[in-house]
C-alpha cells in the first residue's frame, strides 16, 4: 500500500506545479518534498515526474498516481463529512429483546419512526444467550437482558423489573390458587415457561411441585402475542412477565394471581463496552428506559387485580 503521505505530497506537487510552493503549502522545506517523491518513486518502481530545467510535468505513471491521490483525497472527505453529522434521525439501529418486552417497546418506537423516515431500526425478540452474544459479536447495537450479563467487555445498567405472574381466564379471578388447583388446569407451555415454573413452583409449593417436566401440560404456543389465547378460553394457565401480558390483545378477558413468594425479573440494559454511542442509539436507548419505567408503572397500578376494564 502506497504511503499515504508522500501520496499527497505527489498530489499537492501536481496541482501547484512547484516545490517552494508545495513545501509552503504542506509546512515542509522543499528537499522534505524531494525526498517524499524519491521514497514514492521507489515503492511505484517508477519515475513519477520528467524535469527539464526548472520546470518538470508527471509522467504518465504520474498521472495515475496523481488521480489515485486525489481520489484517496476524496475519500477520506467524505469519511470525516460522515462521522462528523451525527444525526439522531438517519441511519440504523438494532435492538434485541424478549418477544413481551418487544412488544411493550415498539408503541414508543413507532411515532420516531413515522416522523423519520431515514431511521431504520430492527428489533429482533431473542433468547437471552442470542441477546447476550449478538451484542458481544456487534450484531446489536443494544439489547435488554434479565440479569447482568456480567462480561468483561459488556456494560449494563438496571432500568426496571417486571414481576413473574400467574395468568388465569377472568372467570377465575377468586379461584383457588395452590398447586393442585392449577396442575388440575394444565399448564399452557411456551419457550420460556419450563423455566419460570421451575423459578416459581419451587419456591411456593416445596412439597407439590417435582420440576416443570412433571407438570400437566395441555397446549405449546412459541408466540409471544398467542399464548394466553387457550388461557381465556379456559383452557388451563400459564405464567408471564407483565410485558408478555401487555402483548395480549385482549388482556381484559385474563386475570392474574400473585403466589406467596414473589419472583420478579430485572430488566437490564446492555450495550459493548468502550463504544460512543452514536445519536440514534443514544435517542433509543432513552425510548428503551421509558418503555421499560412505563411497564413498571403498569404493573404497580395493576397488580393484586384482575385485569378486568376494557383495553384504553
Amino acid at each position: 500500500m502506497l504511503n499515504a503521505t508522500w501520496l499527497e505530497t505527489f498530489a499537492v506537487l501536481c496541482e501547484t506545479g512547484h516545490f517552494t510552493r508545495t513545501a509552503q503549502r504542506l509546512g515542509m522545506t522543499q528537499p522534505g518534498v524531494s525526498q517524499h517523491v524519491r521514497k514514492l518513486e521507489e515503492q511505484v518502481g517508477h519515475p513519477l515526474i520528467s524535469k527539464q530545467g526548472k520546470h518538470f510535468w508527471p509522467t504518465p505513471v504520474g498521472e495515475s498516481v496523481f488521480a489515485l491521490g486525489l481520489a484517496r483525497r476524496a475519500e477520506e472527505e467524505r469519511f470525516r463529512k460522515s462521522i462528523e453529522v451525527d444525526d439522531p434521525d438517519s441511519g440504523e439501529v438494532k435492538i434485541a429483546c424478549s418477544g413481551g418486552f418487544a412488544m411493550s417497546l415498539y408503541p414508543h418506537l413507532l411515532p420516531v419512526m413515522q416522523a423519520a423516515p431515514n431511521l431504520a431500526i430492527h428489533v429482533e425478540a431473542a433468547p437471552q444467550k442470542s441477546i447476550r452474544a449478538g451484542i458481544l459479536e456487534g450484531r446489536f447495537d443494544l439489547g435488554v437482558l434479565a440479569s447482568d450479563p456480567d462480561h468483561p467487555r459488556l456494560t449494563a445498567r438496571l432500568i426496571g423489573r417486571e414481576e413473574l405472574c400467574v395468568v388465569l381466564p377472568i372467570d377465575a379471578a377468586s379461584a383457588r390458587l395452590d398447586f393442585e388447583a392449577l396442575d388440575a388446569r394444565g399448564f399452557i407451555a411456551h419457550p420460556d415457561g419450563f423455566a419460570y415454573a421451575d423459578a416459581l413452583f419451587s419456591l411456593n409449593f416445596p412439597d407439590e411441585f417435582e420440576g416443570a417436566d412433571r407438570l400437566h401440560v395441555r397446549a405449546y404456543v412459541n408466540q409471544i402475542g398467542q399464548i394466553p389465547t387457550p388461557v381465556e378460553n379456559g383452557i388451563g394457565y400459564t405464567l408471564l412477565t407483565q410485558s408478555g401480558i401487555n402483548a395480549f390483545p385482549r388482556k381484559h378477558r385474563l386475570c392474574t394471581r400473585q403466589l406467596g413468594q414473589r419472583i420478579h425479573h430485572d430488566l437490564w440494559l446492555v450495550e459493548r463496552r468502550n463504544v460512543v454511542r452514536s445519536a440514534r442509539v443514544d435517542r433509543l436507548a432513552g425510548l428503551i428506559e421509558q418503555a421499560a419505567t412505563a411497564l413498571g408503572d403498569n404493573f404497580a397500578s395493576q397488580k393484586k387485580r384482575p385485569l378486568s376494564g376494557p383495553d384504553e
